[in-house]
């Protein structure tokens, strides 16, 4: 199969398309953003990687040429490095992550990838005997390690990078300021927040969640792109955020525990197995 049958893609208008995997039916397909600048392109998150998305880029006329050369810089930054965005990085020659993930990316830790994938998630094998064991994030060298407070210039906007833990320890939002838009990954997307996963942390994840309600009442985002299923606004977001907080108690602090032991194991042992093959 060829990147051009994997990937489809929408555009949103402002230099802004939206790609998603066709053949990986499942609630963990993540949204791939390609934003296109005057000086530099940025993919925010890279799916899964079973076909190459630069290919795809180039094959389907999304890499606008810079004048009077070949195609502008392309740098793919990872909203976080679980499996279902960072196992794309390995097509990419340009790749930017928290430094916070970044040994997990370079070691190509499956572990902390929360790699979890099954046959019966992708309706059409990338290619004849490819089975759902054989996947793993491979290791990648980031090219740049991003910070709280970075901005990443993409030559006529810009993309602030804030630090969000919670959902895993390295969780960034990419903010454009000026257009009012947040690139959130999964540190909040229409559903349930997971935090439960080895490298969750509930007290991390409420003080993000504050952070983001704050920009609501700050009048600074209008429009969220999150790494999972639709875009939504600031209501939403406020509504969000400040669910989680209150669901935050006790009660929720035992339950995500015993989770997170369960899934720690069921990982040690799915990642245990990879290994050995």
């Amino acid at each position: 199969m060829s990147a051009l049958e994997w990937f489809a893609h929408k555009p949103l208008g402002d230099g802004i398309f939206w790609i998603q995997e066709r053949f990986y039916e499942s609630g963990n397909r993540a949204n791939i953003w390609l934003v296109r600048g005057s000086q530099r392109d940025v993919v925010i998150d890279a799916g899964l990687g079973l076909r190459s998305l630069p290919d795809y880029l180039r094959d389907a006329g999304l890499l606008a040429p810079a004048e009077g050369a070949g195609p502008r810089p392309l740098l793919a930054v990872a909203t976080h490095v679980h499996f279902d965005h960072s196992g794309g990085l390995q097509h990419f020659e340009e790749v930017a992550v928290h430094s916070a993930e970044a040994a997990a990316l370079l070691q190509g830790d499956n572990y902390e990838a929360v790699t979890w994938l099954s046959d019966r998630e992708v309706a059409r094998p990338p290619q004849p005997g490819w089975s759902a064991r054989q996947f793993r994030v491979p290791p990648v060298r980031p090219s740049r390690l991003l910070q709280e407070g970075d901005v990443i210039s993409l030559g006529d906007r810009q993309l602030t990078v804030m630090h969000m833990p919670g959902h895993s320890r390295g969780s960034i939002c990419l903010h454009d300021k000026d257009r009012k838009i947040l690139f959130s990954g999964d540190v909040v997307y229409d559903g349930s927040m997971i935090d439960w996963l080895p490298y969750s942390r509930i007290s991390d994840y409420v003080a993000s969640c504050q952070r983001l309600m704050e920009l609501v009442d700050r009048g600074l985002v209008e429009k969220v792109l999150p790494g999972h299923f639709n875009i939504f606004g600031a209501e939403r977001l406020y509504r969000l955020a400040s669910n989680y907080i209150s669901q935050a108690g006790v009660c929720h602090k035992i339950s995500t525990c015993a989770m997170r032991s369960i899934a720690s194991i069921a990982l040690r042992v799915t990642n245990s197995r990879i290994a050995s093959q």
